[in-house]
């Protein structure tokens, strides 16, 4: 069945009762510019209204799952921050629509999943990760406030005091570290990845469909609150940051970096 549709910077896949949605960027590292932003959450919308699928894999193609923001993209917003402005909105949904996909979502994480990357595979409700992966939210780094979701998951997942050690310091971690302290459910060898996605897809297949739907709607509930509660207060303090002089020297030491290497 090739019903699904079609996008630039994403591809969907189906295979049996699972969808597959992978970010396609990857001459870039599956980095985030504003057409795969909007994408994303059509996509989204996609799988949650999809009715021929029980579970959804989110991946990024290549060696990446998704390096965050595209700092060419940030380096435009810079210079004309009412284009975050516009995108705020957009990045509330894509956080509010994938939590309202009642089917099981797993994050199949085969490489980086940096900044708004790791926010993605954070808000799936089961993660793999590839012992090769790295997670982290380095908005600090780039003088940015972690407003586009970071904010939300981490403590929900590892703890308040544990996620603020971690978004106030932008560390990166590596795969090993983030299930030692719950950040992600499982890590594998790269080479068993696969087997292990697809091992968890087809336990959910072949579950109990109302069961699992209704029991995902119930966990769900509490973060989604927090979601609703702090996406908007914490876009508007990202949108400060964006119009800071601290973020332009961040982006542009880091561009002429680039450029020399």
């Amino acid at each position: 069945m090739n019903d699904t549709p079609k996008f630039e910077t994403l591809r969907l896949e189906r295979s049996g009762r699972r969808l597959t949605i992978t970010m396609n960027r990857p001459d870039v590292l599956n980095a985030f510019g504003g057409q795969m932003h909007r994408e994303i959450v059509e996509a989204f919308a996609y799988a949650r209204d999809d009715e021929n699928s029980d579970v959804v894999v989110m991946t990024g193609e290549g060696r990446a799952f998704s390096a965050g923001g595209d700092i060419e993209g940030m380096a435009r917003v810079m210079e004309d921050p009412a284009l975050f402005d516009q995108e705020m909105d957009e990045a509330q949904a894509l956080i509010l629509t994938l939590l309202d996909i009642e089917k099981p979502v797993v994050a199949r994480i085969n490489g980086p999943a940096i900044g708004l990357g790791a926010t993605i595979a954070l808000f799936c409700d089961v993660s793999f990760a590839a012992e090769s992966a790295r997670i982290g939210d380095p908005h600090v780094s780039i003088g940015l406030v972690a407003g586009d979701g970071g904010a939300v998951i981490w403590p929900a997942l590892i703890g308040l005091n544990r996620a603020k050690e971690f978004l106030l310091t932008g560390d990166i971690l590596n795969a090993k570290v983030a299930a030692e302290i719950g950040l992600v459910n499982h890590v594998l060898p790269d080479s068993e990845l696969d087997a292990a996605v697809d091992g968890f897809c087809e336990r959910i297949v072949s579950g109990a469909r109302p069961a699992i739907r209704g029991t995902k709607r119930l966990l769900n509930m509490e973060l989604r609150r927090l979601a609703e509660a702090l996406m908007a207060p914490g876009l508007v303090l990202e949108a400060e940051t964006v119009r800071s002089e601290e973020h332009r020297a961040r982006v542009e030491a880091f561009l002429a970096k680039s450029a020399k290497s």
